[in-house]
């Protein structure tokens, strides 16, 4: 599955309008990096997919195996040490109003490793640049 998504930034800076389709979203930089802190800033993106993809992966095998569970929440903190070129990714998942056994929730990780955003962050990563 491809996507495109473009990303224009006039002069102020980092201000960034990103569209995709039909949707745009803001991002930006922090206040303390020269932004205004009007969108989220790109790692806070990185974050939000893989934030956002396992919450819809766990949605859709809960709801198949008409389990239980009022609300998902999924928190993920992305820390990055570009001078090892390390990136940690710490995701928490939280369950509100649910029922769950051993047996589910070790199913349910299974699940959620299984994301589409998850698969490709652990895949090796080319990236093609060209300018035009």
């Amino acid at each position: 599955m491809a996507v495109t998504v473009k990303a224009s930034l006039g002069k102020t800076k980092f201000y960034t309008e990103v569209v995709a389709g039909d949707n745009t979203i803001i991002t930006d930089e922090p206040l303390d990096q020269g932004g205004q802190n009007k969108g989220f800033n790109p790692f806070e993106i990185l974050a939000t997919s893989l934030a956002s993809c396992t919450a819809a992966t766990l949605r859709m095998y809960i709801d198949r195996k008409e389990w239980q569970v009022d609300k998902i929440d999924v928190e993920v903190e992305l820390e990055n040490f570009p001078l090892t070129k390390i990136a940690i990714f710490r995701r928490q998942i939280y369950f509100e109003n649910a029922d769950l056994n051993a047996d589910q929730l070790k199913r349910l990780h299974a699940i959620a490793d299984a994301c589409p955003v998850h698969k490709l962050l652990n895949n090796e990563i080319e990236i093609h640049t060209k300018f035009s």
